[in-house]
């Protein structure tokens, strides 16, 4: 930086003489070029980041020059209708994910999230400097969103709200450089190596001084963009890591080029001494062919779910309330709103079918190309196909809430985590980069000591064949392409690391209603009271179970009711008021004036009632008031189809035991057939949560697998815990996994890729660390030339890529 440049952007400085926007900086006073530098630097100071001058490798950004007048503009993202897209909720915080202009390296980063952590009301900062993103968990009560991206304004960055589109965007536009980079170094490595290959094994013939000189300035002007613009990627890489005070695989590679590079001009600049321009040349093409293909299946892997948003259409059809029809925007579609769909059309937005009969392709979601029927008060999901009939869906959740978005989100998430294994792959490959850095000094020590004249080349050879670039894809490769796998069979993970608890697992707990079961219940026996109208008793319960969320409901609102006179009458004739529900025992609600209970007996039956229920030994839902039955029903539930082909597999390798709140006669009876250890019933939340507590306690470690909110405390106790079917939210926040297919058999092909990955993994990296241990005393000993050790070591990368890939194809 010139000395009449800015210090904040490094631009020149005009009228330096006469320039007023000075500031003390590290000890010293520092010129700036306008008021906006001027007013970012002197809030980095006022903060005590002033560290940010002497890490940063790059020049900031210049600032605006109204930047005080600019942050005014920011308030508009306070607008609650603004923020409804893109913020968040999270318990009582928000969260949003924003795209930072102005990075310009790893000090960035480190500066951004120093500023905002000491800002009041952040609660949680993660910037990801390659990604020149940033997610932000804030308390609405004590900041606003335009504060946030003010204080980001004034240290010199903008920030604004990400959105897939220009993420994917993104990717592609450093696919596009990549391939530029890799074009290049392809192209002119093939030109090197036939001039330099044709003097080394002599195929030109006694060939004059003269003329070998010629090939090799030939050979360095083509060496020379390779190295200048292909290799860019890894100088900035070792550039970060360097600023950052620490080392990456990057810092060796930086070092074997330019010392290579600059060796070769020097030979041929003084016509004395071996050039390796070839071995340049190729060792910058492979690497950035394996980084090619990691960058490739990390796509790959992660397009599977962030690209679910493409099959969500733009347009929606919106029933008006006088009958009429009008297209709109998918987004601007609100609850309640109504929505038409016709045969053919995808399916907008989240909703539940109030008019129509269709089968829906719901392929994109779980993975299952087998046709859904969807009829009254089914549930569909935006991004699926009508493939015949009309449908009339009456929407539950807007675009931003809707099952593809928190899809995207929940894998941005899981993507975020690192397992043990990477976690120690990663610190790992400092040490070892520390390592190989040591040895290649010592090695040239040697021999330099012993009078070499290779003892420079010999040192390349060691920096280049030792190189970790293998041990640094071992993991990521391997996780990213069984997520992406797994996630084309409609199986969610919210977090990596669970695919590494899974392997340790030997305990698979399950409940029993819409898990082993379909779900659908339906009334197959009814008692009543002496002297209980039966018609008004069906009409109560109707009215209270109109209101629940359980499955159990839909077998009292006149969802295929089993008996012949059951006719779905109209239940909204009562009106039900200060309507609760209790979690794994009931619900209860007012009418006209009079408290209902509904549900278990432990539940609603008064204990002086409790003889009575030996009367209904079968019976499952009791109807109560003020304690005393009114009526009892026994409620009953079918397996899925796949229940018993599922738990055939499982029970080869784990114990198997159900935990339910249904009636001890019933759990029994249903899984008599079924390979089942242990099976309990009548357990309340507290009870399962205890039971696989008291598992915990005895060793095992315990898989949960619930769909209701009643499971929300046992599978988030659980050491994995699985949302199965059309899971409650409540019990997929809970979950580590979520199964978005009706398909139980999901879980034999969870476990079964948990362990191919934990084999990959381990062979991955087994192959990198003995590659290492294997190649570097050959390299140490001279026997090893720099382009033998380039071919080996991208060899080694890309046996590595190769390997996780095939899970893909498992």
């Amino acid at each position: 930086m010139a000395k009449h440049d800015c210090y904040h952007c490094g631009l020149p400085i005009a009228n330096h003489d006469e320039n007023k926007f000075r500031t003390v900086i590290l000890g010293q006073q520092r010129d700036m070029c306008c008021p906006g530098c001027l007013a970012v630097a002197e809030a980095i100071v006022s903060n005590g980041l002033e560290d940010y001058y002497q890490f940063r490798t790059e020049p900031a950004q210049k600032s605006d020059d109204g930047i005080l007048e600019t942050l005014d503009k920011l308030k508009v993202y306070d607008d609650p209708s603004l923020q409804e897209e893109f913020v968040f909720d999270e318990g009582q915080d928000k969260q949003i994910q924003l795209t930072l202009e102005g990075i310009t390296c790893a000090a960035c980063g480190w500066l951004i999230e120093k500023q905002l952590s000491k800002v009041e009301g952040i609660k949680q900062v993660a910037v990801n400097v390659q990604e020149r993103r940033a997610l932000v968990t804030w308390s609405p009560l004590q900041i606003k969103l335009s504060q946030i991206l003010s204080t980001l304004k004034r240290i010199g960055y903008v920030g604004s709200p990400f959105h897939p589109d220009e993420h994917e965007a993104s990717y592609k536009r450093e696919q596009k450089t990549f391939l530029k980079k890799l074009g290049l170094a392809g192209i002119m490595t093939m030109q090197v190596m036939m001039l330099m290959t044709g003097l080394y094994f002599d195929w030109f013939g006694a060939i004059e001084l003269e003329t070998r000189q010629y090939f090799y300035w030939v050979a360095l002007t083509l060496t020379t963009p390779v190295v200048l613009y292909s290799g860019s990627t890894f100088y900035v890489g070792a550039a970060k890591a360097l600023s950052a005070k620490t080392v990456n695989m990057d810092v060796p590679v930086t070092l074997a080029i330019f010392g290579t590079y600059i060796a070769g001009i020097r030979s041929t600049v003084l016509e004395q001494g071996e050039v390796y321009f070839e071995s340049i040349c190729m060792f910058i093409f492979l690497l950035l062919l394996s980084r090619f293909l990691e960058h490739r299946s990390r796509h790959r892997a992660a397009q599977i779910s962030a690209n679910m948003m493409q099959y969500v259409p733009v347009s929606a059809t919106k029933l008006m309330s006088d009958g009429s029809v009008t297209e709109c925007l998918a987004k601007q579609l609100q609850i309640n709103d109504v929505v038409l769909v016709k045969p053919g059309e995808t399916i907008p937005i989240d909703g539940v079918v109030s008019e129509g009969h269709a089968s829906v392709d719901e392929s994109m979601l779980t993975g299952e190309f087998n046709p859904v029927r969807k009829e009254n008060n089914s549930v569909v999901y935006g991004g699926t196909v009508c493939q015949d009939g009309s449908l009339t869906i009456i929407v539950t959740q807007t675009l931003k809430n809707a099952l593809v978005n928190q899809i995207v989100r929940l894998q941005a998430s899981a993507m975020a985590s690192k397992p043990k294994a990477a976690q120690i792959a990663d610190n790992f490959s400092r040490y070892f980069v520390t390592a190989v850095l040591m040895i290649s000094a010592l090695t040239y020590g040697f021999w330099w000591y012993q009078g070499s004249d290779d003892a420079f080349w010999i040192t390349i050879s060691v920096l280049v064949a030792t190189c970790p670039c293998a041990l640094g894809l071992a993991t990521p490769s391997a996780l990213t392409c069984a997520m992406a796998k797994l996630n084309r069979q409609g199986i969610l993970l919210k977090r990596a690391d669970a695919l590494e608890q899974i392997t340790g697992i030997d305990t698979i707990a399950l409940d029993k209603t819409g898990t082993l079961t379909k779900g659908k219940f339906t009334i197959s026996s009814a008692w009543y009271a002496d002297g209980v109208d039966s018609d008004s008793a069906l009409s109560i319960a109707r009215a209270l179970e109109s209101r629940s969320e359980h499955p159990i409901a839909k077998a009292f609102t006149g969802d295929k009711a089993s008996n012949d006179d059951y006719k779905p009458a109209d239940y909204t004739v009562h009106k039900v008021v200060n309507f609760t529900v209790a979690p794994g025992g009931g619900i209860s609600g007012e009418i006209n004036d009079t408290l209902f209970s509904m549900g278990s007996a432990a539940f609603c039956v008064h204990e002086s009632q409790q003889a009575f229920i030996e009367e209904y030994p079968s019976a499952n839902v009791f109807l109560t008031v003020k304690g005393r039955i009114m009526a009892a029903f026994e409620v009953r539930d079918t397996l899925r189809e796949d229940t018993q082909e599922t738990l055939d597999i499982l029970v080869k390798s784990h114990t198997l035991t159900v935990l339910s709140g249904d009636t001890q006669q019933n759990v029994d009876s249903l899984t008599a057939s079924l390979p089942i250890e242990t099976a309990k019933g009548g357990l309340t939340p507290e009870q399962k949560y205890e039971a696989v507590q008291a598992m915990q306690h005895s060793g095992a470690k315990v898989m949960m697998m619930g769909d209701g909110i009643n499971d929300a405390p046992v599978l988030a106790s659980a050491d994995v815990a699985i949302a199965v079917g059309n899971a409650t939210d409540v019990a997929k926040t809970a979950a580590d996994v979520i199964l978005l297919g009706d398909q139980l058999l999901s879980v034999p092909v969870l476990i079964s890729t948990s362990h191919q990955v934990k084999q990959k993994i381990r062979q991955n990296i087994g192959w990198s660390v003995g590659y290492n241990v294997l190649i570097l005393p050959f390299a140490v000993s001279g026997l090893l030339s720099p382009w033998m050790a380039v071919v080996g070591m991208s060899l080694s990368s890309i046996i590595v890529v190769t390997n996780s890939t095939r899970l893909l194809s498992k």
